[in-house]
Parts: structure tokens; sequence; C-alpha cells
């Protein structure tokens, strides 16, 4: 097993994976955008280089040599066009594993990545899906459907206003939810034991309803959370409310819309199911909450 190289390894995903590579003995080299994060993974024992997902040449040169990558594709709330700034990423990501001839690829997808409209943002991953693939790389796809911590987004909300929203038709609809950690382990897992041919895998976590969540952040943070779900009319409003920008705004509420009609559910190859319950997701999102930038790398 040669070099293994990990993208997004400041992002929850990228770094479990590039954090169970390490485990596992792996020579990893990771790939970061500021110097102080290389210089952390350094003294965990990895390779690092600074380096954007833009830059075809530069990423290609990051990857010289490698067996396997894992690359995602960040969801930037600053950009003025959501498909403009997929498409720049996903052509040089891309570009980059062509002109290097990478042979094993893991890639962070999602449920509904299989359909190419319909889906909000994750039209991009469908998109990323096909130019890997179109490389002659073996690709795996992971396709997990909610993350456990997309709470994170709703702490601060729910501790200053004692209100949990939900952007769904109901709050007791119980929904798989994967901990990132989990995510991790299987993209290491893939890394370590490539498969013979392209696959899409499916990763399923625990069920909960959005109940159930709110229950459970409420316990933690000491206060009773009203849940309050909103009609779809009010989605891209109340996510403008939020900060969000409008044309943002109206791709996320698409991807709520598509989550409601059935559209993320799960479609792959074959599928993995994995245990990390939400209470122990929840305990360290709570120490954590509050890190972070605009730029959405999980």
């Amino acid at each position: 097993m040669g070099t293994i190289v990990v993208a997004g390894a400041t992002g929850r995903v990228g770094s479990a994976t590039a954090r169970s590579l390490l485990a596992a003995g792996a020579h990893v080299r990771v790939l970061v955008r500021r110097q102080a994060d290389a210089e952390a993974w350094q003294a965990r024992g990895a390779e690092a280089r600074v380096v954007t997902l833009d830059d075809r040449a530069g990423l290609g040169e990051a990857l010289d040599g490698c067996s396997g990558l894992f690359v995602l594709l960040p969801f930037d709330l600053t950009v003025d066009d959501l498909d403009v700034h997929a498409d720049r990423l996903i052509d040089s990501i891309a570009g980059a594993v062509a002109d290097r001839q990478v042979p094993h690829v893991v890639m962070l997808s999602s449920g509904g990545a299989d359909l190419a409209e319909g889906t909000g943002p994750i039209t991009g991953l469908h998109r990323l899906e096909q130019a890997l693939l179109a490389t002659g790389t073996t690709l795996t796809a992971l396709r997990p459907g909610h993350f456990q911590e997309k709470v994170t987004d709703l702490i601060e909300v729910a501790r200053g206003s004692g209100v949990y929203p939900v952007f769904a038709a109901s709050a007791d609809v119980a929904q798989p939810m994967v901990a990132t950690q989990d995510i991790g382990a299987v993209a290491a897992d893939a890394l370590l034991s490539p498969p013979a041919a392209s696959e899409a895998v499916d990763i399923i976590g625990p069920a909960y309803t959005e109940r159930a969540v709110a229950v459970a952040l409420g316990a933690a943070l000491g206060r009773q959370l009203h849940v309050a779900t909103l009609p779809d009319e009010a989605w891209a409003g109340a996510l403008e409310d939020a900060g969000l920008r409008p044309h943002i705004a109206t791709s996320v509420a698409d991807l709520y819309r598509a989550d409601e009609q059935g559209l993320l559910a799960p479609r792959g190859d074959r599928s993995v199911e994995v245990h990390t319950g939400f209470d122990a997701t929840l305990d360290r999102l709570l120490d954590t909450v509050g890190s972070g930038d605009r730029i959405k790398e999980n």
C-alpha cells in the first residue's frame, strides 16, 4: 500500500478518515488550506501539503505517486453561484485525478447523488461522481443520508430561543442519521482495501425522529425545546433569516424538498450499517460548537 491522500483534512469526515488511516499504520498525506493545519497534522505523523482543490496543477503534484485519494466537494456559503463554484472544483479534481492516473478514489457523496437534478446542492455531487468515473479511476462513492452533526447549526438557536425548527412536514418520521466519525471509518476501510470495480455505497446509521433529536438536545442544554415544523413555502425565507444568501437558501430548501419527496433514499450498489448513537455525537458537539468557518467541508 502506497501513500493515501486525504483532502479536506480539517473537516469532520476528512479528519476522521485521516485519523483512521493513521491508526491503521497507513502512510497518509493530508491536503489542507493553511500552514498551521499542515503543521498540526505533521505532529500527528502525517505528511501534509497546503493546496486548494481548485488548483489543478498543485493538486496534481500533491497526488503524485498516491495509491488512493479521499475527496469531497466543499459547500461554500459565501459564493455567488453554487453551480459555477462546484463545476470549477469538479474540473480541477477530476483533471488532477486523470493527470496523475490515481487508481482509486473514495468520494464523500450523498444519498440522491444518482440524480442529475431536483436535489439542490447534491446535483454537484452527481456531477463530481460522473466526472471521476470518466477519468478511469475506480470510484467508491460514499452516500450517507442525514448527518448527526447537522444539529450543530441549531444549537445556538435552540439555546437562545428555546425553539427547534424542523424543515419537514413532520417531526415524527424516523430517518437514519450517520455520525461523521463512522463515515471516516468506512472511507478508511475502502482506501485500505479497494474494490475491484467502482461502486456506490450507502451508509446507514441509527434512525431518529427530529423530535427525539430535539428532546436530547433540550436535555443537554437544560431546557425543554419547542419543536416547530415549518411549511414548505416558509423554508427559503427562514433560511435567509438565519443568514444564508437568497440563492443558497433556495438551493438548501430544494434539498429539504427532495428529502421530503424520497429522492435522497438509499439506492447504491450496496449498504454499510454503522452504529454510533446520537447522544455520543451530541456530547462531542457541545464541547466544540462555535468553531470552524463558513466553508462546510464535513
